[in-house]
């Protein structure tokens, strides 16, 4: 049975007076920021800084990118009030049906980590990567392009007010979740929630979409999901190109337009022979 969620969205944007260029008053909007305190079963897990767009599914998928359940049938309920927690905060309380094994162990060490909203991960970012599988993917050319002009014409708070990350999940050209977020590592774990609550699993048709870094952190939660083509917006890391090249993974970046760079597994990739290059 899948967990009961609440469906808590806040507000995406807010108000503010600001002074342009030219000295002239003007109201624009901004994305909002607000934080959100995880209770697993009554006990405090961390505190992100989120939009607030899905927080339900945000808190299921970083439950499962942080490792600390394996089904979402291990979760009887998310339940998330915005005002419930002390000066402003969210609360998100975790109901689980058995408990989560070793939490205290599991959980007591903390990386540190480059992600906007967030700023740690528990365990070690190594520990179970040798049991993490991929599909044997690929994409064209032609396939890439349509997805970088899907992301384009995909409508946006960015567009209306900046200062945000967001990440998409394609099955083949199609877009399946669009997901904005203060940071891009909750954008991913919100998809990996709407995943697990939808019961989709990757496949080689599947393509995770980021305006963000690929950094080690956002390379292994892409394997989590199973995706074996990652595309980027921005760039690469050190740590993620060798845990990209370890986990086999497709990873393409510095892509917009008709433009980008393919770092590893370049083999996955499908030149068109037709592709015009304007």
């Amino acid at each position: 049975m899948l967990p009961r969620l609440t469906q808590a969205q806040a507000p995406l944007t807010g108000e503010v007076q600001v002074i342009n260029e030219h000295g002239v008053q003007d109201t624009i909007s901004i994305p909002a920021e607000r934080p959100l305190t995880v209770y697993v079963d009554k006990r405090e897990l961390v505190t992100l800084m989120t939009l607030g767009a899905h927080p339900e599914w945000l808190v299921l998928g970083y439950l499962r990118n942080q490792r600390l359940v394996t089904r979402a049938q291990e979760v009887e309920s998310i339940t998330v009030d915005w005002d419930a927690g002390e000066d402003g905060a969210g609360v998100a309380a975790v109901k689980t049906r058995h408990g989560v094994a070793d939490m205290q162990a599991r959980t007591e060490h903390r990386v540190v980590t480059t992600g906007c909203g967030q700023g740690s991960v528990f365990g070690g970012l190594m520990d179970e990567i040798d049991a993490i599988t991929v599909p044997n993917a690929t994409i064209t050319q032609s396939r890439l392009y349509a997805l970088l002009n899907a992301i384009r014409l995909q409508e946006s708070t960015y567009k209306s007010a900046g200062s945000v990350h967001g990440c998409a999940l394609f099955a083949g050209e199609r877009m399946q979740l669009f997901v904005e977020d203060v940071g891009r590592h909750n954008a991913i774990d919100t998809i990996a929630g709407w995943m697990w609550m939808q019961g989709i699993q990757a496949d080689q048709d599947s393509i995770f979409y980021t305006t963000g870094r690929l950094t080690s952190e956002m390379v292994m939660k892409s394997a989590q999901m199973g995706v074996a083509i990652v595309v980027s917006r921005s760039g690469i890391t050190q740590m993620g190109f060798d845990l990209a090249q370890r986990l086999s993974l497709c990873t393409i970046g510095r892509a917009t337009n008709k433009h980008f760079l393919c770092y590893t597994q370049s083999e996955r990739l499908v030149l068109d022979a037709k592709q015009s290059y304007d």
